[in-house]
């Protein structure tokens, strides 16, 4: 069996062990040797990254021909519109090729915990939230995506992937958890969103 960690990464830590910049990293927080991160999750992002020990689970877990949904919580500036949700559904025309159709909705404000630094928000102008699911992961793709129909994204937490998900953890927390390989994962859609914060 090898195990997993399910690490709920702050705002500005990098997704990896090292940095020469002085930067936070999974250093700060994690403190188990052998395991190494499964994806990323950019540094200006928060929420759920898995690291395993083992290099085949690390694999389906990461490559995108194994297709595990992966679900997003983002803030947006502005209302967003009926025209760009079916827009994201349907799936738009980025610089590196049309983005796979998406899992989308609109969204009451969740109760997230703190971001610290807080949004900056501008006063005048509303924000809103969608949770949206992929399969892809292109760089920066949720945020791309958005921006291309309209909203910019003020913050994006990752909730879960595949079958797992943040549950309860606070930023900088991480749980462990054996997995077998055959049933790693889930190509499947989650079936909405899990307990909130």
């Amino acid at each position: 069996m090898a195990e997993l960690i399910l690490f709920n990464k702050p705002f500005k830590v990098l997704s990896q062990f090292t940095d020469t910049s002085g930067r936070a990293t999974l250093a700060n927080y994690i403190d188990k040797r052998g395991f190494y991160p499964a994806g990323r999750l950019d540094y200006d992002s928060e929420g759920l990254l898995l690291l395993c020990d083992d290099g085949v689970l690390q694999q389906r877990i990461a490559h995108p021909k194994f297709k595990l949904w992966k679900t997003y919580c983002v803030q947006l500036e502005g209302e967003v519109s009926h025209d760009a949700v079916e827009a994201l559904r349907e799936g738009v025309k980025l610089k590196d090729g049309l983005t796979r159709p998406a899992r989308l909705k609109a969204l009451k404000e969740p109760n997230f915990w703190d971001r610290t630094p807080p949004i900056r928000e501008r006063k005048s102008l509303p924000t809103s939230w969608i949770e949206i699911s992929i399969q892809e992961g292109r760089n920066r793709q949720v945020r791309r995506m958005c921006a291309h129909v309209g909203y910019p994204v003020l913050r994006l937490i990752r909730t879960h992937i595949g079958d797992w998900s943040l549950d309860s953890l606070s930023p900088g927390q991480y749980r462990s958890l054996r997995v077998n390989l055959p049933n790693a994962g889930s190509s499947k859609p989650p079936r909405g969103r899990r307990r909130k914060r």
